[in-house]
């Protein structure tokens, strides 16, 4: 949708920009027929070439606009987002009453939103190039890479124990809860990388 609306708005460019060059035609023309006006003409023209230059301008800036998207619209075509595999009602009461907690079915799939989020930051910066990604963010861009390449999590969305930092999911008992759970109900697998705890997302069988 972005690029047909990108377009839409180039294609009008163009076509002012080709009415401005046609009134500028009309101008020298009538400049010619009717000489004695020729100052008025003159300033016309002056003025329909500096509307002129602004519109080529606009067409340039929206040309840089486009080319710069680009790279971003096929990188994103390249990698899936991560997935949103909901758990349903009749999911969660096959589990232990123990295992279930308090946990209701819409705090665990607000915790899906959350994982779905950490795993598409990392994506992001595992993909991103250098000059993309802050000074803050390149040491962790970095160690993502690697963890990516790991046999067992390479093509695969995940996020690490440490990305929990809410707004639902988060590093305490209920967090916690929550993967035991979706662990159970085939949402999700953990292994380890290096000193970190990485969850992996899976679809549901």
């Amino acid at each position: 949708m972005e690029a047909k609306r990108a377009g839409a708005s180039l294609d009008s460019l163009v076509s002012s920009f080709n009415a401005r060059i046609a009134e500028l035609q009309e101008l020298v023309i009538a400049r010619n027929m009717y000489p004695g006006s020729s100052v008025a003409d003159l300033s016309a023209v002056d003025a329909a070439l500096k509307a002129m230059e602004l519109q080529v301008q606009a067409i340039k800036d929206r040309l840089r606009e486009e080319t710069e998207a680009i790279p971003k619209a096929k990188e994103k075509k390249g990698r899936a987002s991560p997935p949103l595999w909901y758990i349903t009602s009749d999911e969660l009461d096959t589990l232990s009453s123990y295992m279930r907690g308090r946990l209701t079915v819409d705090r665990v799939n607000a915790a899906i939103n959350d994982m779905a989020a950490y795993a598409e930051a990392n994506a992001q910066l595992i993909y991103a190039p250098k000059k993309k990604v802050g000074e803050n963010h390149w040491e962790k861009a970095l160690e993502l890479r690697d963890i990516a390449m790991t046999e067992s999590i390479k093509g695969k969305h995940f996020f690490l124990e440490t990305d929990m930092k809410g707004p639902t999911l988060k590093l305490d008992n209920t967090g916690k809860a929550i993967l035991t759970v979706l662990r159970h109900l085939g949402r999700i697998t953990e292994t380890r990388a290096g000193h970190h705890r990485v969850i992996i997302l899976l679809k549901p069988h």
